[in-house]
């Protein structure tokens, strides 16, 4: 059955993460391979979303994508559910990526943020962890792979703004079998296909007027103030704005 949500003046289809689909990234492939819930879902993706065309119009003349994900509380065998996770490739004729801005609408969420060495995937120079409720703002820089985390017992549902112009990166993080830290019922567990792990480093999410929001606005509103995000299109003009965020 399909699973849809109503924003604004439209209805969007999600596209579904299904429980086979996260074995790849993993921490309990004992729990994984007793398992007959294979095909259940574990995870939405309502991508592309704007309340009106005037506003879709506007996001995608200026290359962003507007997107909500909701991520049921549960269990991955002994691992909190979570989203697959990824990177993000370079900007043409650059060697900065693309970064993304992520704001907790409802529940809480606990993101992963890491960065490793070019081309060696397994040697990781730095691990990021961010514990947001809702309104919270997290900041995904240039250089970072991420993953959510939903620690909780309610759904998360969170919203992101990003770039439109380039598909995000799966095969590190699949091929290592997840980030570099699971986390599980007892603390974050350190993933062992990872050649070099450094210890975490526990952030708070940004101050709401890091993009010059009110307290508990929803971000989704700087379809009015577009301009505003062009640090997600053309980072390499705003390598100072992203400095000190992690």
């Amino acid at each position: 059955m399909e699973v849809t949500l109503k924003f604004g003046d439209k209805v969007t289809v999600a596209d579904v993460r299904k429980l086979h689909d996260m074995e790849d990234a993993a921490f309990d492939k004992e729990w994984f391979e007793r398992t007959d819930a294979r095909t259940e879902d574990m995870y939405y993706m309502f991508r592309d979303l704007a309340k009106n065309d005037a506003d879709l119009q506007a996001i995608k003349n200026n290359h962003l994508r507007y997107d909500i994900t909701v991520i049921p509380a549960g269990m991955l065998g002994s691992e909190f559910t979570k989203t697959l996770g990824h990177y993000h490739p370079q900007v043409p004729g650059t060697d900065v990526s693309y970064p993304e801005i992520y704001q907790v609408l409802e529940g809480s969420a606990t993101y992963l943020l890491q960065k490793v060495e070019h081309d060696n995937e397994d040697n990781v120079l730095d691990v990021a962890v961010i514990t947001a409720g809702k309104g919270d703002l997290v900041l995904v820089p240039p250089g970072y792979g991420h993953v959510t985390i939903n620690a909780s017992d309610k759904t998360l549902e969170m919203a992101n703004w990003v770039c439109r112009d380039f598909s995000s990166v799966y095969e590190p993080i699949k091929r290592l079998s997840g980030a570099s830290y699971f986390l599980l019922e007892d603390g974050f567990a350190k993933n062992p296909l990872y050649r070099n792990v450094p210890p975490i480093r526990y952030l708070k999410p940004l101050p709401s007027n890091y993009l010059g929001l009110s307290s508990g606005e929803n971000m989704y509103d700087l379809i009015n103030e577009i301009e505003k995000l062009r640090f997600l299109t053309s980072p390499q003009d705003f390598m100072g704005f992203f400095a000190g965020v992690l």
